[in-house]
């Protein structure tokens, strides 16, 4: 697919390095709770709760935080009722940026993510600005390490899996968002360990950032982003050359 992105992998190895354990609890229970409100708690029929399941305990959440983040969304326990919002605008060397909400104060949450934009030289838009340069998909990330290209590729594709792309250290395996349970359950069965999996926002195509500054600043707001406690995700259609990543790190 022409517009995949670095930011998927790039934004996974820092989570890791930063071990943000609580950060990465956080979104996941507000992912099953407001699932669990708007689909039911049942997750064999509301697909969206199973794949926020599946998340979770990829990332070995309890089994209890699962049943008391659930138990929120269906109101069986008091909770926090969550607005869910995409905020779009342009950062530094005009590269789109998809910002995922999900706040139960909206007014605090465009204010700080409006802060961030003009922090970094960028700017917060309009509702459907920059969402039409992106298209929604499964994303499954695998380390290379793990499995050749080829025999990947014969599990994901035939489970459904639209292609298979090299990048970096990993391959990005994507789906249409409906087959991304089916092709996701395929590679689990057959053993295949997986980075991380969810539906994402994929770019149709990137922005090549050169210049050194620029990549600083976007990597800034890219960063402030993540670190908000409102954020649940961020996408942006970058490229950055593996010797200036280098430089940054």
């Amino acid at each position: 697919m022409a517009g995949h992105s670095k930011w998927a992998n790039i934004k996974h190895k820092k989570g890791a390095a930063d071990a943000k354990r609580g950060k990465i609890f956080t979104r996941l229970i507000k992912e099953i709770t407001v699932a669990a409100r708007m689909g039911g708690g049942d997750p064999d029929g509301n697909p969206r709760l199973r794949s926020a399941i599946a998340a979770a305990k990829q990332e070995n959440m309890p089994k209890d935080n699962i049943a008391r983040a659930i138990k929120k969304g269906t109101g069986e326990l008091e909770g926090e009722v969550y607005d869910e919002i995409l905020y779009e605008g342009y950062g530094p060397g005009g590269v789109a940026v998809l910002v995922e909400c999900m706040t139960d104060n909206r007014n605090r949450t465009v204010a700080d993510i409006r802060h961030y934009f003009s922090k970094s030289n960028g700017n917060l838009g309009e509702s459907g600005c920059v969402a039409w340069m992106f298209d929604k998909k499964g994303l499954i990330l695998v380390d290379k390490s793990v499995m050749g290209e080829d025999e990947l590729m014969d599990v994901a594709l035939d489970a459904g899996a639209e292609d298979v792309v090299e990048e970096d250290e990993q391959f990005q395996v994507l789906t249409t968002p409906e087959d991304f349970d089916a092709v996701r359950e395929a590679m689990e069965s057959a053993g295949v360990a997986m980075v991380s999996s969810e539906v994402s926002m994929i770019p149709k195509n990137t922005v090549d950032v050169t210049e050194e500054n620029v990549a600083k600043s976007l990597m800034k707001l890219l960063d402030n982003l993540e670190d908000h406690d409102d954020v649940q995700n961020v996408h942006a259609n970058f490229d950055i050359d593996d010797a200036l990543m280098e430089k940054l790190s």
